[in-house]
């Protein structure tokens, strides 16, 4: 385990990310809100495509890796490349007890049927058995009193395993709020998942979802950047996101679902499944799954979930510890839509000064561009070698279609 510990107590890490303007001014309440929603847990499940990330990342014998935790899904997933390590980073403390104990659950659950209750369908009583036989014993304190602390309806937090994981969290509950909307106007989006081929699924697009964008109290409500906070999109992400469609974001968000729904058939697009039935097959043979939760994957990545580790803290804070040239793998998720200019060029000059000869980085945008280009001091970016057409290639397939961009850059001298 990394020598980087939590040293602040609550969400005060995502604080001091976010926190740009006084708390008297609007955009300041608008980041303190987004704060203190985030301080739980948001993300059940990672909204970035594991597989276009092992494309571009080409992972393999012996890499070092560094990400930012999220869900877990993609950072378990790229153990199927067989990486030396894993480093899974997190501002939010809930994020990374929900790591641990997932890591847990992979190394101490019996098979991969008790596995695929806990992680998959999620709404099992017996999870209870299997928390407190097999993973409970494993979890250290800190995760522990995290997942054991009642809640205000007075249940302990880890019931949500057995309550419909995917419908907790704060991504959880947006999507069964967008769910709710739908049905008011006569739509229950889950019918697109009857779908037998992409043609059926674009005419259930055509003609029940894209509609409800023109209603007028879904372009009102997309028109509050509180509107979207439930998807972790922070106040400075709405407004990048809301340049790529000249801030009509009720168009924008319409185009993103449009691709979520019909850009990829149901079979293969597990993202499309959490969106539209809020939950991955309640058979876990049946249905697409994330490569980590797959039975075919689940023996060689228990053999090495040994190799992946998470601590709370900045991605900048991580690599500041680390020697020059150690990592080989960078993943940023879309966390540089929240930085300012000294945020990306501090996590840019560790990036630049840890990369191991051929490192590569990744990450995504609301937007389409790169947001790198005369905001990171040209001297550091200089070194890195931006593969826009892969990345345009790359971001066409990729099935959580929520993102505007995917970004590919690699070191110099490869």
């Amino acid at each position: 385990m990394p020598a980087i510990r939590i040293k602040q107590p609550g969400n005060e890490k995502v604080k001091r990310a976010m926190q740009r303007n006084s708390l008297f001014s609007k955009s300041g309440m608008s980041e303190r809100l987004f704060a203190h929603l985030f301080k739980g847990l948001v993300y059940p499940q990672i909204w970035e495509d594991p597989e276009v990330d092992m494309e571009a990342l080409e992972i393999g014998p012996g890499h070092r890796i560094v990400t930012i935790a999220s869900g877990g899904c993609n950072a378990l997933s790229y153990l199927t490349a067989d990486p030396a390590s894993v480093e899974a980073v997190d501002l939010n403390p809930a994020h990374v007890a929900f790591n641990r104990l997932k890591l847990a659950a992979l190394a101490h659950l019996p098979n991969y049927d008790a596995f695929y209750r806990f992680y998959g369908t999620a709404d099992d009583k017996t999870n209870l058995q299997a928390y407190e036989r097999f993973i409970r014993p494993h979890l250290d304190p800190q995760s522990r009193a995290y997942w054991e602390k009642r809640m205000l309806s007075g249940r302990r937090r880890i019931s949500i395993f057995w309550r419909d994981l995917y419908r907790h969290g704060l991504l959880g509950v947006f999507i069964g709020m967008g769910h709710r909307v739908a049905r008011l106007y006569g739509i229950d989006p889950r019918d697109i998942l009857k779908a037998r081929t992409i043609e059926e699924q674009r005419t259930f697009f055509d003609t029940a979802l894209a509609p409800l964008f023109d209603k007028r109290m879904i372009r009102w409500a997309t028109t509050r950047k509180s509107s979207l906070f439930g998807l972790g999109i922070p106040p400075q992400q709405y407004d990048a996101l809301a340049t790529s469609g000249n801030g009509d974001m009720a168009t924008i968000l319409r185009g993103r679902l449009e691709k979520l729904a019909c850009g990829f058939p149901l079979a293969d697009n597990y993202f499309a499944w959490q969106a539209f039935g809020r939950g991955y097959s309640s058979d876990a043979e049946t249905g697409p799954l994330p490569p980590y939760l797959s039975r075919a994957n689940f023996d060689t990545v228990r053999a090495r979930v040994a190799r992946m580790s998470v601590v709370n803290a900045s991605y900048t804070e991580l690599l500041a510890a680390k020697a020059d040239s150690t990592v080989d793998r960078f993943i940023l998720l879309d966390a540089q839509d929240w930085m300012n200019d000294t945020q990306l060029n501090d996590v840019w000059r560790e990036i630049t000064r840890t990369a191991a000869p051929g490192a590569r980085v990744i990450f995504r945008t609301a937007a389409e561009p790169s947001i790198l280009p005369d905001r990171v001091d040209p001297a550091i970016l200089g070194r890195w070698d931006y593969r826009e057409e892969q990345s345009l290639a790359l971001h066409a397939r990729d099935r959580s279609s929520i993102y505007g961009g995917f970004h590919l850059y690699c070191l110099k001298g490869a």
